[in-house]
């Protein structure tokens, strides 16, 4: 496929693409699944200069490994917006400094007229959309993106749909449906979310968490089931499946993300579709979270922007397409390119995960090989002579290792012999 570097808008060829990050880490190399090289895309240069406008808070994998690269084989010249500049001293183009937390300072950032606006941040994801729908671009309806971040908000849009018992942590009924879940509102990485069984733990655990943070506070129903998600990719007018990982999780009263293994979607997955157009999902990239249990499926989280933790290069890799491309392609109002190709093997990213606090004294470097038939990439997310603080959140990941083979056991009998061979050492 060869796009068209034509961008229709007021007063012809738009000359600018901006992108708002996210922060999740991950990683995107030049790899391929078992050996067939990525499909890549080429973007011909318009009679006007396109300026790709990065939106970014922190510095992810996602954007610097995935974005970014994609940006530069689609032909974009890069401007990056951020209110952590020294955090981007890496990236090629100009560098600015914007309070990308506000819409209004990204309109104001941006010069001339944006080929399109684009975030893969939970938390960008609203100013994103609000500076696309002020240029007229292709781009996610502001609300949905509200929706997505706000668990309460999301709650009460889906009542009719599925209900689920969700208060603010500090004004639960004494008739509430313990176990709970208390949360951050509008939290991420499983940070300060931990099931409590009856209102003194309650009372206990929000007053802990509310010591550290002073973000609004929910809490929910516990829902019982298998984890799973659901990862998707619109243009607005159709939404595509492009998979779905089982997700293990550590034993309660924590919620941490241990690994994520590929598997076809579950049955029940028309329910959540249903679910996420109900809430308005249907443009760009969509990660969902939710539990299947007696036929039922429900959400838990909807990240309305791509996967993290590395598991969105794998499954770049497990699906054999220029993934990241594809993105880009549906915000610069190019015509879609949402087919799945089918899925050969089995893919897992396993965490490493820190089982202490202290000072990271040995651990190994990213690096990529081959096991048999089975493909093995790690890449840290912590360096050695890092402190390391245990949270019992996904911030404890020390690196992940992302795995493809022909099938189940040979990856499993790979990921082991690839841990037993290295050491993470925390003193």
């Amino acid at each position: 496929m060869r796009p068209s570097s034509r961008i229709a808008g007021r007063g012809g060829t738009r000359g600018a693409i901006v992108l708002a990050c996210g922060h999740r880490p991950g990683h995107y190399g030049d790899g391929c699944e078992l050996g067939k090289a990525y499909l890549t895309y080429s973007l011909e240069r318009p009679t006007v200069a396109a300026s790709f406008y990065l939106v970014a808070g922190k510095a992810t994998d996602s954007v610097t490994h995935g974005f970014l690269p994609a940006a530069a084989r689609l032909g974009l010249d890069v401007v990056l917006l951020t209110d952590r500049p020294a955090a981007h001293a890496h990236a090629a183009g100009r560098v600015v400094e914007c309070d990308v937390s506000d819409f209004r300072h990204i309109i104001d950032r941006v010069e001339g007229e944006p080929a399109g606006i684009f975030s893969n941040s939970d938390f960008l994801q609203a100013p994103a959309a609000l500076a696309a729908a002020y240029f007229g671009l292709p781009g996610k309806d502001w609300r949905a993106t509200a929706r997505a971040k706000n668990k309460g908000l999301m709650r009460r849009h889906l009542a009719a749909l599925d209900p689920v018992f969700s208060a603010d942590a500090f004004h639960v009924p004494p008739d509430a449906p313990y176990p709970l879940v208390v949360k951050p509102r509008e939290g991420v990485a499983s940070e300060d979310v931990f099931l409590v069984h009856d209102a003194r733990e309650l009372e206990t655990r929000r007053e802990d968490i509310a010591a550290r943070r002073s973000d609004p506070l929910v809490a929910e129903e516990y829902l019982p089931g298998q984890l799973h998600t659901l990862e998707t990719l619109g243009d607005g007018r159709e939404l595509r499946v492009l998979g779905s990982y089982r997700t293990t999780v550590s034993p309660p009263p924590f919620f941490v993300e241990e690994r994520l293994e590929w598997a076809p979607p579950p049955p029940e997955t028309p329910q959540i579709l249903a679910q996420l157009d109900a809430l308005g999902v249907g443009f760009g990239a969509c990660h969902t979270e939710f539990v299947v249990h007696e036929g039922r499926a429900r959400i838990i989280e909807v990240n309305y922007r791509l996967i993290g933790d590395h598991c969105d290069f794998l499954m770049a890799d497990l699906l054999g397409i220029p993934l990241f491309e594809r993105i880009l392609g549906v915000h610069l109002g190019e015509p879609p390119a949402l087919d799945v190709p089918a899925v050969r093997g089995h893919a897992v990213a396993e965490a490493v995960i820190a089982d202490r606090a202290g000072v990271l004294r040995a651990a190994p470097g990213p690096m990529e090989l081959d096991d048999g038939a089975v493909r093995l990439a790690y890449l840290p997310q912590r360096a050695v002579g890092d402190p390391v603080a245990l949270t019992r959140t996904n911030r404890d990941y020390l690196g992940t290792v992302r795995a493809i083979g022909p099938g189940q056991d040979e990856v499993e009998a790979a990921l082991a012999r690839f841990r037993s061979a290295h050491e993470w050492t925390i003193t």
